[in-house]
């Protein structure tokens, strides 16, 4: 499995990087560090993200993120020593109007297109559709890849509760506009531009009965003739799918396999580079966040602590050293752990893939200095 030693290489020799992991072990954030890394070294990097949360847009010096692409000022970026060569733009994925872009593209004809634009279950499906966010971010990953503007994409992956589900999603979208039921329906629908029962199953037109009757007919109607209209999409899905799990295997592309120390998490990443290796996708490092690191030595925080309060004319409470050293031990503990887990991961992965470490930091990241200082961690290959 091809792989590179540090985030920087990656930065130099990649045109895609990908941030993959399960959801709440800072995905986002990891990706914008890595942008913001590639931007610090003269790279012209667009960062395509997915529901990022507020605190990061603003850390940007933006109020929000759009579904357009919007270039971080360049006055931010200079402050933390991205060069006049450098820049980052930000953007957020719009499933829906991905999907529109799609059906005008491989819609038979305009009017087709516009009819099923129109459909009114349409609005809920193309957002709803098993696999549809994920496989939109992946058309939206191909749709930016040629663009001259940028020497790098850093793609967010959508929160999932499963992180295999972005890998599965182009056969999953495939499988649901090819699925039986949805052929019953083109089957009922397509020889007489009507919705009828009668050419379908015994048991299925029961079952679409009972429905009907719950529905309204209506319903029925708007369905079958959705499904039927998404049928004359299904070769240019089909095709597009294998376009875009080719893309994800090239050279130019890689993962950036994201985890917190947890166990359950750990668990799920090694799970994902193992499909990454059954699907021949290139795995440049994984990434753990929010790593505790062994404190410093506690009789010296102690004494640190008591110059302080002396410091400010405070009395020193009789239980200090005693609780601090609590606090000490807890810690080292909790280091322990991490590193134990982490230890748990590097035996099961390709050793020439790194690990790298991002530390527990006191704060979250709520400007750019602190989005440069991870970036910065990252390619200094972690604690």
């Amino acid at each position: 499995m091809p792989s590179s030693s540090t985030i920087a290489e990656l930065i130099a020799t990649r045109r895609v990087l990908i941030t993959a992991g399960a959801g709440g072990v800072g995905k986002t954030t990891t990706a914008a560090a890595v942008a913001l890394a590639a931007a610090m070294r003269g790279k012209r990097v667009l960062c395509l993200t997915i529901d990022p949360a507020r605190r990061l847009a603003q850390s940007l010096g933006l109020e929000h993120m759009t579904t357009e692409a919007v270039e971080v000022r360049r006055e931010i970026l200079a402050g933390v020593g991205v060069p006049e060569a450098g820049s980052l733009t930000v953007m957020m994925l719009d499933t829906k109007q991905t999907f529109d872009e799609l059906v005008h593209k491989y819609s038979s004809t305009k009017e087709r297109a516009e009819k099923l634009l129109g459909n009114r279950l349409y609005q809920y499906v193309s957002a709803s559709l098993a696999g549809t966010q994920e496989y939109m971010a992946m058309e939206k990953l191909i749709a930016v890849q040629s663009d001259a503007r940028f020497d790098l994409i850093v793609l967010d992956t959508p929160p999932t509760a499963n992180a295999l589900d972005f890998l599965d999603a182009p056969d999953r979208l495939v499988e649901a506009l090819d699925s039986p039921t949805m052929r019953w329906f083109v089957q009922a629908f397509q020889s007489t531009g009507r919705f009828s029962l009668n050419l379908l199953a015994r048991s299925a037109a029961l079952v679409l009965r009972t429905l009907g009757r719950v529905t309204g007919g209506g319903f029925l109607e708007a369905l079958a003739e959705l499904l039927a209209q998404l049928n004359d999409l299904f070769g240019g899905f089909k095709e597009r799918a294998a376009l875009v799990k080719s893309v994800l295997r090239s050279k130019e592309v890689s993962f950036l396999l994201v985890t917190s120390p947890a166990p359950m998490s750990i668990r799920e990443v090694r799970f994902f580079s193992e499909r990454l290796v059954e699907h021949q996708m290139p795995c440049g490092a994984f990434i753990v966040n929010r790593v505790h690191t062994p404190p410093r030595v506690v009789q010296s925080t102690i004494q640190q602590i008591d110059d302080v309060l002396k410091l400010h004319g405070i009395i020193k409470e009789p239980d200090l050293a005693s609780r601090v050293e609590q606090a000490h031990a807890d810690a080292v503990k909790l280091a322990q752990l991490d590193a134990f887990f982490l230890e748990q991961l590097a035996q099961h992965v390709d050793e020439r893939v790194p690990v790298i470490r991002v530390p527990e930091f006191a704060t979250d990241v709520h400007d750019v200095a602190m989005l440069a200082r991870v970036a910065r961690t990252l390619e200094a290959g972690g604690v």
